[in-house]
């Protein structure tokens, strides 16, 4: 179930883990040697980009007069919200921008455009999530306590809806976000736990609340009221609040959609391999690299689709050095991929729409029985353990890397996962001209 022992299934030995380590060491020392002025005007910069776009969304949502309009602001007014929650909340909270002491950009005072307090999202997510990250039972966002996305997790029969629990969860994304750090399902036997979890709910409970009246209450009737102010009616300054507030439901639906893409192309196409408990008791600096490495997955994309998804683009290299410049991200991704063209490590990539097809493939796949699913836990698109390289060794045998006597090259884990696809490939041909020939 799932992997038991990362270095052995990446095909490393300890002093191989160890100096994969020091590389990456190496890399986080020349970024923040590296880190100044252009940094600091980046995130500056895109501060004055979010809120010019804001104030543009918001501007043509109340001067809207058809429907076009009305698209157009609720648009803007959408990426707006994504660009700040994703390059801004997200990565600001991460304490990227801690460096520069600036408290406007610092992880201890921002609060985001998100239903999920700050401070509960810090330990979910930064806390929680990086520290054990798709280890099973320890990482809440495997699954989100909702879905069943690898065939570690027992099937039962909630999870036929996997596919309508996730996009309801898409639309609500926000939502989710705030109650994952309530572990409603949870049950909390003392009297401190009991008020811990009252304070918590009533901190979500002011953190919607805040959400709600801005978007749904105060934007709103600023537009209403300016309706009346420039010459209108009651009749369409009522026409205005209700158009000010389904654009921002609008707009919320659109960041909700996706942060949600985004964040399942970085955690469930195939490759971002799931591990168990065991795996974190004792780990190296050097070792939770290499966990982040195999745990994450990327998608390619160009400056624009980059800075849209916060550079969570680059997933590997952000687990990796959750807080560093997202800006930096590029650069970094080309010395990560190196290391896995030295260690022969795979490097989990593809196209946005490819990454999020194969979550939802996953998703749905997964809202079956195992007997309905033709792989195993050992052996599936979506998880993997080191077993799954071990038919035919002696009992005890453990995996290794070797060097290529021809091309001096090392043949790792990327070989071992290429020559199991060829001899799956190899099997099919076979069996496919044995039905040939007795057909024939």
């Amino acid at each position: 179930m799932a992997i038991t022992d990362i270095p052995e299934y990446a095909h490393l030995s300890e002093s191989d883990v160890e100096a994969l380590g020091a590389e990456l060491d190496a890399i986080r020392a020349d970024i923040e040697a590296a880190r100044g002025e252009r940094d600091a005007r980046y995130i500056r910069n895109t501060i004055r980009f979010q809120r010019g776009l804001e104030l543009a969304g918001r501007t043509m949502i109340a001067g809207s007069r058809n429907r076009g309009l009305w698209w157009a602001g609720a648009a803007t007014l959408g990426v707006a919200k994504i660009v700040e929650n994703m390059e801004l909340g997200h990565n600001v909270m991460h304490g990227q921008w801690d460096w520069m002491n600036d408290p406007e950009v610092h992880s201890t005072t921002w609060e985001w455009d998100n239903t999920d307090p700050s401070a509960h999202w810090k330990h979910t997510h930064n806390y929680i999530h990086h520290k054990y990250t798709n280890v099973l039972g320890m990482d809440d966002d495997v699954g989100y306590g909702l879905l069943r996305v690898t065939r570690d997790q027992r099937w039962q029969p909630f999870y036929l809806g996997n596919l309508v629990y996730n996009t309801l969860l898409a639309l609500l994304f926000e939502y989710g976000v705030a109650a994952q750090h309530l572990e409603l399902g949870k049950k909390r036997r003392t009297p401190e736990a009991k008020e811990q979890f009252r304070r918590d709910l009533a901190d979500v409970g002011r953190k919607v609340g805040r959400q709600l009246a801005k978007d749904y209450a105060v934007q709103p009737t600023l537009v209403a009221a300016a309706a009346l102010a420039f010459g209108g009616d009651k009749r369409d300054a009522a026409t205005a609040f209700r158009k000010a507030a389904t654009a921002d439901a609008m707009a919320n639906v659109i960041r909700n959609l996706w942060t949600n893409a985004v964040i399942f192309c970085g955690h469930f196409p195939d490759g971002a391999e799931k591990f168990t408990k065991q795996d974190v008791d004792s780990e190296t600096q050097a070792q939770w690299y290499l966990r982040q490495m195999l745990g994450s997955a990327n998608f390619r994309c160009g400056p624009v689709l980059a800075f849209m998804s916060g550079n969570l683009s680059y997933q590997i290299e952000h687990h990796i050095f959750p807080d560093l410049p997202s800006n930096r991200l590029a650069e970094i991704a080309v010395r990560v991929r190196a290391l896995c063209e030295k260690y022969d490590l795979p490097y989990t990539t593809g196209s946005f729409p490819l990454q999020y097809a194969k979550s939802w493939r996953t998703i749905a796949k997964l809202s079956l029985p195992d007997k309905y699913l033709s792989a195993t836990a050992d052996d599936a698109p979506e998880t993997a353990s080191e077993r799954r390289f071990k038919q035919g060794l002696p009992e005890g045998a453990r995996l290794y890397a070797t060097v290529d006597p021809l091309t001096g090259r090392r043949r790792g884990l990327r070989s071992a996962i290429k020559s199991l696809r060829e001899r799956r490939r190899t099997r099919v041909g076979r069996s496919s001209q044995v039905v040939e020939r007795r057909a024939a």
